[in-house]
């Protein structure tokens, strides 16, 4: 949620850094919906202040034996005008936190305008890797290899899922296992988390309500009960409501979890098979900072990321992204985009994103500093790494002319010691 005082103190530079997200806005609504607001405070603190200086006379007219009962009238009245200035004021804030809830996170000062054609290339790993003879594409090898049934997903689920099947069991595990082992060394607490989450779960992760219909819901119209989209979504909620102790940030945190989100895959070449899914596993990292440390936090996050895709020894980039092609909740993102040579493009592994204090201020996720002041934290997150996309990068790239597959040196320990996968 953006600070209202940004709006209210500067509403035209606010409008300016959520165009460059494409987002257009008018604010005169608002700042009449808040000056409403302080005017019915100030009524009703007026209207208590003469309701309790008449109760104040009561005992006076009750000692001298006077009559009390157009006190009493009067008292009532202003009670019930109370009441009514105070539905009126619920009446507005609740139209006030509509208003910001639909609001996008400010996009970062040095981020260009506009959409995934502004996104820059700012790192790369490897040369694009080069065959001599004809690359297969993900599916046929998983076919070929029994990595992937995708005809008895269809059978049993439909469009849009896949199983992982014998040796492709083993290699989705062993990517995960690797994973978990490298953030369990750099001190990250491991969690696992609930899947079915609670609606204002998603509020504070900035993803409802304006993305209420990309989830799977549980319970049809109520919405109430969604399963998690990512496992941001629970990590971010692990304090909310809470006041933190300066000296317990930052707080980092990793979780394993299936991502279940509400987005076939399609027709297009560039998304046949893994590329987009229902269902898909990832290991999410998540850090808790004071806001100095928001940004050794982001640039930790990203090498985490990075140290992952090194040691897996595949080629890929790193974009960071135009304000048009962050989400909704995000201030800054840098993507890491693997490579797949059957088609000659890159595909997001990794989202590194920071927040700001954007969800603390949704989930009223605070610190409170040595001074006694209480501040929002920052939030950030990273995914590190989710395997959906590796797979098939894993078999493009390092498919051999006979049609096996090399694993990936760091991988082979996870494997019982399985250096190639060779077709069935």
């Amino acid at each position: 949620m953006i600070n209202q005082d940004l709006i209210i103190n500067n509403p035209e530079l606010i409008k300016k850094a959520l165009t460059k997200k494409g987002v257009e806005v008018n604010f005169d609504g608002f700042i009449n919906l808040r000056d409403k607001r302080v005017k019915l405070i100030q009524e009703i603190e007026s209207i208590r202040a003469k309701r309790n200086k008449l109760s104040k006379q009561i005992g006076v007219y009750k000692r001298e034996k006077k009559d009390t009962t157009e006190l009493f009238k009067e008292i009532e009245e202003l009670k019930g005008a109370i009441t009514n200035q105070e539905d009126s004021l619920k009446d507005t804030e609740k139209i006030i936190s509509e208003f910001l809830l639909k609001l996008p996170n400010l996009p970062d000062e040095d981020l260009l305008a506009g959409g995934k054609e502004n996104n820059q290339v700012v790192f790369t790993y490897k040369d694009k890797p080069k065959f001599s003879f004809k690359v297969k594409n993900h599916m046929d090898l998983a076919t070929d290899l029994g990595v992937i049934d995708y005809e008895n997903a269809a059978k049993i689920s439909g469009k849009g899922t896949w199983i992982y099947s014998g040796i492709g069991a083993k290699l989705e595990w062993a990517l995960l296992n690797f994973f978990i082992d490298e953030h369990n060394k750099d001190n990250y607490q491991f969690m696992m988390l609930p899947h079915i989450l609670n609606y204002q779960s998603g509020i504070t992760a900035g993803q409802f309500p304006k993305f209420e219909d990309d989830v799977f819901w549980l319970d049809g119209e109520e919405r109430q009960k969604f399963l998690l989209p990512t496992a941001e979504t629970a990590l971010v909620n692990l304090h909310r409501a809470d006041i933190l102790s300066e000296a317990d940030l930052p707080k980092k945190y990793f979780a394993y979890s299936p991502c279940y989100r509400k987005e076939a895959g399609s027709y297009r070449t560039d998304e046949r098979g893994m590329i987009r899914g229902y269902q898909f596993n990832k290991v999410e990292m998540f850090q808790f900072v004071k806001p100095e440390e928001s940004e050794t936090a982001f640039n930790e996050l990203l090498e985490k990321a990075k140290a992952l895709m090194n040691k897996l020894d595949l080629h890929y980039r790193v974009s960071k992204l135009a304000a048009g092609d962050i989400s909704f909740a995000m201030a800054r993102t840098f993507d890491l985009e693997v490579y797949l040579p059957s088609i000659d493009i890159y595909k997001e592994i990794s989202s590194v994103s920071n927040s700001r204090d954007f969800q603390a201020r949704r989930g009223m996720i605070r610190y409170r500093k040595e001074s006694g002041d209480i501040e929002y934290c920052h939030t950030l997150n990273g995914s590190g790494l989710a395997t959906s996309r590796l797979v098939p990068a894993i078999l493009e790239q390092n498919q051999n002319e006979d049609g096996s597959v090399s694993i990936p040196d760091v991988l082979v320990p996870y494997m019982g010691g399985k250096k190639i996968i060779n077709p069935r």
